[in-house]
């Protein structure tokens, strides 16, 4: 973050350009990507942006819910509050509401300044430390897939079209009659964008019904693109209720379409400013197919990550687009991990598991902690697949969110990314979610049941 006395400054000096705003928004990210936080009446904003916010460390651990999680010592002991810094990104505009405000993202920090890791955001700045450490700089892109879905139902529906007023039945695979009817609601994602320097680059319609892609563009700092996807997300769900609609990143909102997928691309470079991927060649360096081996090692432990929800199992399903198998390849989208073309001066590595209900900040510290353990052990991955990746032999990824559960705990490889505290608490999470899905009855269950056996 810039100096605290300039931010301050630069901070106080947006808010007085805008007399209509009342109020502030201050939260930090929570293990599900979700906002937790206060609004505040704009004369205390100074106080938040000097730092002066304090709540409690176990909200970065709370369940989908918004409950605290069972096992957290943080909240057995008396759950006292930790210091909020903001993370030198905002007061972000917000025009959406019937009220206009900003908001201030924050993270935590323990009272004598030391990072508390079980913020995701902490998490993923430790990673990025160590890359420093070896002279390395992450350039990240992501992209994220959305539905738009109809406001007003209580089902998952698809939306209507504001030109025809008809629901959208088709798949829409690049169709530019599906961005022309949406156009008006794109534009003002765009805009809202511009104002919280997002890079937004190009929209496509996907291949459900409602369904958008949208890609962000590269940036050299990995806290900056998680930053953008988190706050993305918030962003298209507010200006989508802003035009009568509802977005949704779940990752399966229809059982018959594709899921939401958040795939994310990323190079290396030196302190020169040189793509280390980049070997002149189409192949790529032997630093990528390093980088390419510590992912698949962790691929199976971390699938919990990318798939952190009961839902998120719906999309890893044979035949989906989505991958199922621990496998790479050059341009194969139906790999987990895919090599682009393109010059060899853009060299990349495309990471596919994650879907688009993951959290930003630990998607990419799992990934790049992956990576990074590939390179300082100089591992070289299995040789590239060809042709069909669902009929491969291939290791196969957790199908289900109990096995993902499963995997995480039992395996070693991601205590070298995140600390021990955020492993324990973010298994202990993910079950008690379980837990609480597995408990239920659903009706198809009592009439399967019910008068037959």
């Amino acid at each position: 973050m810039e100096n605290t006395e300039t931010f301050v400054e630069t901070a106080m000096k947006l808010l007085g350009a805008h007399p209509e705003l009342s109020s502030l928004r201050v939260a930090i990210c929570d293990f599900n990507g979700c906002l937790r936080g206060k609004r505040l009446p704009i004369a205390q904003a100074k106080k938040a942006l000097m730092g002066g916010v304090r709540m409690p460390g176990s909200l970065a651990a709370q369940d989908i819910w918004g409950r605290d999680v069972e096992t957290n010592t943080m909240v057995s002991d008396g759950d006292g509050d930790n210091l909020c810094q903001p993370t030198g990104r905002g007061p972000l505009l917000m025009d959406w509401l019937a009220e206009p405000t900003a908001l201030l993202p924050l993270w935590f920090f323990n009272t004598d300044g030391s990072p508390i890791l079980i913020d995701p955001r902490q998490a993923l700045a430790a990673v990025v430390e160590r890359y420093k450490e070896k002279g390395l700089t992450p350039v990240v892109a992501t992209e994220l897939e959305f539905y738009l879905l109809d406001g007003d139902a209580a089902e998952p529906s698809p939306p209507p079209s504001p030109i025809t007023g008809k629901p959208l039945h088709a798949d829409g695979v690049l169709s530019m009659d599906d961005v022309d009817h949406f156009d008006a609601f794109l534009a003002d994602v765009y805009r809202a964008c511009e104002i919280q320097d997002i890079p937004v680059d190009t929209a496509i319609s996907e291949g459900g019904p409602g369904q958008f892609e949208l890609n962000i563009e590269h940036v050299a700092d990995p806290l900056k693109a998680a930053d953008d996807a988190m706050l993305f997300k918030r962003l298209v769900k507010g200006v989508a209720r802003k035009h009568g609609l509802a977005a949704s990143f779940m990752a399966k909102p229809y059982a018959e379409a594709s899921g939401n997928g958040f795939h994310m691309h990323f190079s290396l470079l030196d302190a020169d400013g040189n793509n280390v991927f980049d070997d002149g060649t189409e192949a790529g360096s032997d630093i990528m197919r390093h980088a390419v081996a510590g992912l698949l090692d962790a691929m199976v432990p971390s699938t919990l990550i990318f798939a952190p929800h009961l839902n998120s199992y719906r999309r890893l399903q044979p035949g989906s687009h989505a991958p199922t198998g621990v496998c790479w390849a050059y341009e194969n989208r139906l790999a987990p991990i895919r090599i682009p073309g393109g010059p060899p001066v853009a060299r990349r590595i495309e990471h596919r598991v994650s879907g688009a209900d993951a959290n930003p900040y630990l998607v990419v510290a799992a990934v790049l902690g992956a990576a990074l353990a590939g390179i300082e052990a100089a591992i070289m991955p299995p040789p590239p697949i060809t042709g069909n990746a669902y009929d491969t032999d291939a290791p196969e990824l957790p199908n289900s969110f109990g096995r993902a559960i499963d995997a995480f705990r039992e395996d070693s490889l991601l205590s070298g990314v995140f600390s021990e505290d955020f492993l324990t608490l973010f298994a202990d999470c993910k079950a008690q979610e379980y837990d609480r899905f597995t408990a239920q009855m659903s009706e198809f269950e009592i009439t399967s049941y019910l008068e037959v056996v």
